[in-house]
Parts: C-alpha cells; structure tokens; sequence
C-alpha cells in the first residue's frame, strides 16, 4: 500500500486567486513571550490551496460544505492523465480511456507542473473543463471532480462549468497536486473542515494505491 498526499501545503507564498485574501498565521500566544503555550490565529479564503466547492459557492440557497456526501468524498477514484492541452472538452473526454463504472475522476494535466517549479504567481493560463465537458461528466454520472490547480472552469468563464456541475450535485475538489501521482485507479479520501454554512472549506486529501 502506498498513500500520496495530494494536498497543497497552506502557507503565505502559494498562490490565492486574484482578489481574495491572502494566508496570515499570526501568533496570539507565544512560549517565547511568557505563555504557557504557542497559539496562532488563521486568517485565508474558503477556498485557499486545496478546497472543496459546495454548491453555495455559486448558488444563493446552495448547499453548505458541512452537507456534502462523506461516501462521495471517499472512494474509489481514477486519475487521468491529459498533459498537452489546455483546455479539457467534450471530445478530448470522448476519445479518453475512463472506466465505464468510474464515479470520481481526478484530472492530471501540465498544471501539476506548477506545484513541481513552485510557481507562487497566480497563473491565468491554467487547463481547465469546459462547459460541454461538464455536462458530459454529469451525463455519465460523475460524482466527484478534481482539477490541479485552483479552479475547474477557464479563467474566462469561471461561473458556467461551476454552475453545470453543482447544479447536478458533484463536489468539486480544487488544488490537487497530482505530479507524483501515476494515472489509474486509486482508493480516495477528501476530508473538508466542517464549516458550518460554507461555501467551500480546505481539504486534506489523500490517495491510497496497492
């Protein structure tokens, strides 16, 4: 058995996606200054590094994060591998080999290149699903989605595969970190903090080979 931690390390010098705030640990108690302990304070997005996106992310009356399915977040999962393009569609999807019972795919493309070269910018030019292969996902019924790098739908359209794949209730897992991951099958565990009314939530993710 082999586990891979597919998470992000949380820290000040990764990537936040444009206009939402930065990571601050700032020490509120310290052993140094005369505390009998060292406590931190935590400030950073819902959705910083790897996180999970509930359908309030994009949606008013949405669910929350603590309402998302424990038994779609872990589970059996495929990885694939699609590393020269730069945007997933519909026939890139038709023409790849997935499994026909496959309910959770992770998707492993040149953005784990950034992970690997430390890129703390944030980059516009990520791959990521377009609308149509959105609702091919949902029509072969995915539950779950995972993309490497912070977000599933194009830079230039952020709001419509969101919209496509929480409409039909698949969890969206952002900021995977694939680059020491093989493609196939894999025993998945995504646990999101449980925040009560949240439109997302950081993750710890991980995957388990034989």
């Amino acid at each position: 058995m082999r586990i891979y931690d597919i998470s992000l390390t949380t820290c000040a010098a990764m990537p936040i996606w444009p206009g939402e705030p930065g990571i601050e640990m700032v020490p509120v108690k310290e052993i140094e200054k005369g505390a009998r302990s060292n406590v931190s304070r935590l400030t950073m997005s819902t959705h910083t590094g790897t996180h999970v996106d509930a359908p309030r992310h994009f949606f008013a009356d949405g669910a929350t994060v603590e309402q998302l399915s424990l038994r779609e977040l872990t589970g059996r999962v495929y990885i694939l591998y699609l590393p020269k393009i730069d945007v997933i569609t519909k026939e890139i999807l038709k023409q790849a080999v997935i499994p026909p019972r496959t309910r959770r795919i992770l998707f492993k493309t040149r953005n784990s290149d950034y992970w690997v070269n430390k890129k703390s910018d944030f980059q516009t030019n990520y791959v990521a699903i377009s609308s149509d292969a959105a609702q091919y996902l949902v029509d072969r019924n995915i539950k779950l989605v995972g993309v490497d790098y912070l977000s599933v739908a194009p830079y230039d359209d952020t709001i419509t595969t969101h919209q496509i794949l929480l409409t039909a209730n698949v969890i969206i897992v952002e900021g995977l970190n694939l680059s020491k991951v093989p493609p196939g099958r894999y025993t998945l565990y995504c646990l999101p903090l449980k925040l009560a009314g949240a439109d997302g939530a950081p993750a710890r993710v991980i995957l388990i080979g034989v």
